[in-house]
């Protein structure tokens, strides 16, 4: 049973983390800003689909060109990294969520390296079927120490109890991960989305992680929004830069690894529904293109199905942040009452 005094310590060693990570971001932001118009790290748009045709919709909603650059995610992992190691370092709790932190970034910082340099192909970064690949093989490592050094062996049903899945776990751990990083990534799209909705959705299973006593994961994910706070005042519209696959990818699995650690998986969809939908009308054009020739959306992601109808981008954004707002709090409740506090 946690007591008070308890309580009133980790909260406040926990904010202590999360403000430090916040002024270490704002103090790498002119550095990295710097660097990025000085070296013109300009992100690349895709000329073409995944499908192969080429992107109308979204070409006539970027009728003004702007030479934004990409990879201010480092500014994140570099934070959330230093306050981790240098305060908060746990074999059970924060190395695996911060190894997969890195592991994601790494390959979406190749990913954006390669959009920035170009080969004029219209192809934006690593073919997917390759970036995929390496995402799998980063989930899988994680999946293994998950499994065979952490020990984890079962996934709680809400209002029904853990059902152990043994070596099952393996192969649920990679798909959560490696689905949570491409969605995280899909939904990165406009100035402001993406951060915005991982602070709610962060925010949230750090509260989870406290009322399970889970002090250090709690620390951790408090941690990233802190970093985040101070990347997404610079990216809010108009955005002085974006994340970038480096930032999107190292956040979106470390948040899926969080939930593992935090057994609170199917609690996932819920505090990230906005990613759900974004992910799912991708697939859904996708899917429905290469078997009935068709669009079910003006445009996918559904935040440029949006765009396209005619919200301006700051509505889409601020509604999106309302909504995953909405799912945090649902989130914590449902934790409350669906027995994932101890």
């Amino acid at each position: 049973m946690i007591t008070f005094e308890q309580l009133t310590q980790e909260s406040t060693a926990i904010f202590t983390l999360s403000i430090l990570a916040f002024l270490v971001a704002m103090l790498l932001t002119p550095l990295y800003t710097h660097f990025a118009y000085k070296y013109r790290l300009w992100k690349r748009s895709r000329t073409s689909s995944t499908t192969g045709e080429a992107l109308e919709v979204i070409n006539k909603l970027r009728t003004r060109k702007r030479n934004v650059p990409t990879m201010a995610g480092i500014i994140v992992i570099v934070a959330v990294t230093v306050v981790t190691v240098s305060f908060n370092l746990d074999k059970q709790q924060t190395l695996l969520p911060l190894l997969a932190l890195l592991g994601g970034g790494l390959v979406g910082l190749i990913d954006d390296i390669i959009n920035v340099r170009g080969d004029g192909s219209g192809v934006a970064g690593l073919r997917a079927p390759i970036k995929f690949a390496m995402i799998v093989v980063v989930a899988a490592i994680a999946a293994l120490y998950f499994y065979f050094k952490l020990e984890y062996n079962a996934v709680h049903i809400p209002f029904g109890g853990d059902i152990e899945l043994g070596w099952a776990l393996i192969p649920l751990f990679i798909l959560v991960v490696v689905s949570t990083g491409n969605a995280v990534n899909i939904s990165d799209g406009l100035d402001g989305l993406a951060g915005g909705l991982l602070m709610s959705a962060f925010g949230a299973f750090g509260v989870i992680a406290v009322m399970q006593g889970n002090f250090g994961i709690a620390a951790f994910c408090l941690t990233v929004v802190g970093a985040l706070l101070a990347y997404t005042w610079f990216n809010v519209a108009p955005a002085r830069f974006f994340m970038g696959d480096v930032g999107s990818f190292a956040l979106g699995t470390s948040l899926g690894v969080v939930a593992m650690l935090t057994n609170t998986l199917l609690l996932l969809p819920v505090i990230g529904l906005i990613f759900v939908i974004e992910a799912g009308s991708s697939l859904i054009q996708i899917f429905s293109k290469k078997v009935f020739h068709r669009k079910v959306f003006l445009s996918a992601p559904v935040h440029h199905h949006l765009e396209a109808t005619g919200w301006p981008k700051t509505k889409v954004t601020m509604r999106f942040w309302i909504v995953g707002q909405v799912c945090a709090v649902v989130g914590v409740v449902l934790a409350l009452v669906g027995g994932y506090i101890a």
